[in-house]
């Protein structure tokens, strides 16, 4: 109900737009703001302010090319196929990357035509507020977007239940993702969820070591390990396996450990230090399983990191697919390096696990490279890279990983619903 889901495509676009002209006038703020708010690295939080920029004009533009069809039907009459909003959207942001995600899922509800109401994590408000304040600034209409804070137990369950929710996207871990799909059962909500990770890094050994090993060090500490898709479970082949422990653990420790708003910093805070104690209670678990600990895992004892809740990049060698810190998601700046045989042995192990998020695997051979990524079982993986979340490319898991895409044009469809209409053209 409400004009905004009757408004054309090009005047939603018009609103997105502006909604990305004032997230970057205001960037140096968002981002002092987003570090302090999650305690992540300044030039971290300054490119998410950016990328969620980018992501508002990304769903503006696809607002005006998403549309309908024409399938081709029996019997000479014309079907019509429409998107139409899904209705109100609940969308439940986690703390680890909060504006970002927020973006995530904020612009391609309304640009499908929806109003919504952007639940953050009581642990990371603060920005998403502000995305709320900067959304009514350029123009949104009242009522559009509403940011509600709380504890998710009470005020994320009582938006789930509500009767005028009909689509729920959520992030998290998958505890709460499957009680979010017991609660939106009895109304047949609609649900998007993207849940934990356990990712796979597979470095062959024909793989250019120097460029997997600086690659990959982000990709497996970025956010203090706090990423769903963090490729914490490092599969190497045995003939490379000591070379890339090595210089993997050489690297490590060149990471530059810092308060949030140094620029310098690489690796910031923990998001508590409650979370940090669970973090080292898998450190203390890898080596109780027998895990050889090669670096990282301490805390500082002194100076200005000793007041926060940071804890230093550990890998662990030795690892076996059996154990916890190979098959748990630690969501902290903790890595398992696992020997495998051959190609094979490679995808069995990247497969043995109850997640199917994202994932990288390193080699010159583009044959293998396609087999591979075919084979494992996850939604994203990357080649060479450690890169894998593009605007423009869907992004989601499977298995426990969770449902739906987020980002590219099925972001835009999940918010909408196909509705069919048929005209008869012939007399009777």
């Amino acid at each position: 109900h409400g004009p905004w889901p009757r408004a054309r495509a090009a005047e939603r676009a018009r609103v997105l737009r502006a909604v990305a002209a004032r997230i970057r006038d205001d960037a140096k703020a968002l981002a002092t703001l987003e570090a302090r708010n999650a305690g992540k690295p300044i030039g971290d939080a300054e490119w998410e302010v950016e990328t969620a920029a980018q992501c508002f004009e990304f769903f503006a533009g696809a607002a005006t090319v998403a549309s309908g069809r024409v399938p081709p039907v029996d019997g000479g009459g014309l079907s019509v196929v429409l998107r139409q909003p899904v209705g109100p959207c609940a969308l439940i942001v986690p703390w680890n990357f909060p504006f970002l995600i927020a973006a995530w899922k904020t612009a391609p509800a309304l640009a499908a035509g929806n109003s919504a109401v952007l639940k953050p994590a009581s642990a990371t408000p603060c920005s998403a507020l502000r995305l709320g304040e900067l959304a009514s600034r350029a123009g949104l209409p009242d009522g559009v977007l509403n940011v509600i804070a709380g504890p998710g137990g009470s005020v994320g369950a009582a938006l789930v239940e509500n009767a005028a929710i009909r689509k729920i996207s959520f992030t998290g871990d998958s505890e709460n993702g499957a009680a979010i799909l017991r609660l939106a059962a009895p109304d047949i909500k609609r649900v998007s969820l993207e849940l934990g990770g356990k990712s796979a890094n597979v470095v062959f050994a024909d793989a250019d070591l120097d460029a997997c090993v600086e690659k990959s060090l982000l990709s497996v500490f970025g956010n203090a390990g706090q990423d769903c898709c963090a490729r914490s479970r490092i599969l190497v082949e045995e003939s490379i396996h000591d070379a890339f422990v090595a210089k993997f653990a050489e690297a490590t420790g060149r990471l530059v450990v810092g308060e949030p708003l140094d620029p310098k910093t690489q690796v910031a805070s923990l998001i508590s230090r409650s979370h940090r104690e669970r973090v080292q209670g898998y450190v203390e678990l890898g080596e109780r399983e027998g895990a050889r600990r090669v670096c990282g895992g301490t805390t500082p004892a002194d100076g200005p990191l000793a007041r926060g809740a940071y804890l230093m990049p550990a890998i662990f060698d030795g690892v076996t697919p059996a154990m916890r810190i190979a098959r748990e998601e630690i969501f902290g700046p903790v890595a398992a390096v696992l020997p495998f045989r051959d190609e094979a042995h490679a995808v069995e192990l990247a497969n043995d696990s109850i997640y199917g998020l994202s994932g990288s695997l390193w080699t010159r051979d583009a044959k293998r490279a396609m087999r591979v990524a075919r084979a494992i079982e996850t939604g994203v993986i990357s080649v060479n890279t450690s890169r894998s979340v593009f605007l423009e490319s869907p992004f989601g898991g499977v298995k426990r990983s969770g449902l739906g895409r987020e980002l590219g044009i099925e972001a835009l469809e999940g918010y909408s619903e196909a509705k069919s209409i048929y005209f008869e053209t012939e007399e009777s």
